[in-house]
């Protein structure tokens, strides 16, 4: 690990702050033009079919933005919202609320180490959109590519768009991704902090 301090600072949030969560999604919807070309790219690296019936896991999924584009990337798939904030479940479930009978809701800190608990699983596909890097501690977010390669099927893929420069650099989480057991890990784009990192 290049530094012996594991945490890092990023901005302050209080997700479990109804009027904060208004506010900040009110702010995040005017990114929406630069944002979703990306996430589109991100599910662009599945190596699956587009009719494909995958069981897939959003991680930090907050109000259901890449959940959403994964509803729309796979017609045929299942996608369980996971989030640690229920202003951010309501705020999903209102945006996904047409394809209710495609998406399971389990909220659960990504801190805590059992937070896979009420996931389920296994799924071939894991997705994270600009999530991971708010736990602020680089040994909280390895634990969770752990977790995350436990959850997926052997021929599963976890696809990741963080800022990743904010948290060590790209090439630490690519080897702490491959530590936590996966055989191929690749930075599949990459454009000033944010990256897209495959592992599979």
């Amino acid at each position: 690990m290049a530094s012996k301090d594991a945490s890092f600072s990023v901005h302050e949030h209080d997700w479990h702050s109804r009027a904060y969560v208004d506010r900040w999604i009110g702010e995040d919807v005017t990114r929406d033009a630069e944002r979703r070309p990306v996430l589109r790219k991100m599910l662009s690296f599945a190596p699956f079919a587009n009719r494909a019936a995958i069981r897939v896991l959003d991680v930090g999924a907050g109000y259901g933005v890449v959940t959403e584009e994964v509803l729309r990337a796979f017609p045929e798939a299942r996608v369980t919202w996971q989030d640690y904030s229920q202003p951010m479940r309501e705020h999903a479930q209102q945006r996904l609320a047409k394809h209710a009978a495609r998406v399971d809701y389990v909220l659960s800190d990504l801190a805590g180490p059992d937070w896979a608990k009420g996931v389920g699983g296994r799924f071939e596909l894991v997705v994270s959109g600009i999530a991971l890097h708010n736990l602020r501690d680089r040994k909280l977010i390895f634990r969770c590519y752990d977790t995350i390669r436990e959850l997926l099927v052997p021929e599963g893929c976890f696809i990741d768009c963080d800022y990743f420069e904010y948290a060590g650099g790209v090439g630490m989480h690519m080897t702490a991704m491959e530590k936590a057991g996966f055989k191929r890990v690749e930075c599949v784009w990459q454009e000033g902090a944010a990256a897209i990192v495959k592992a599979a």
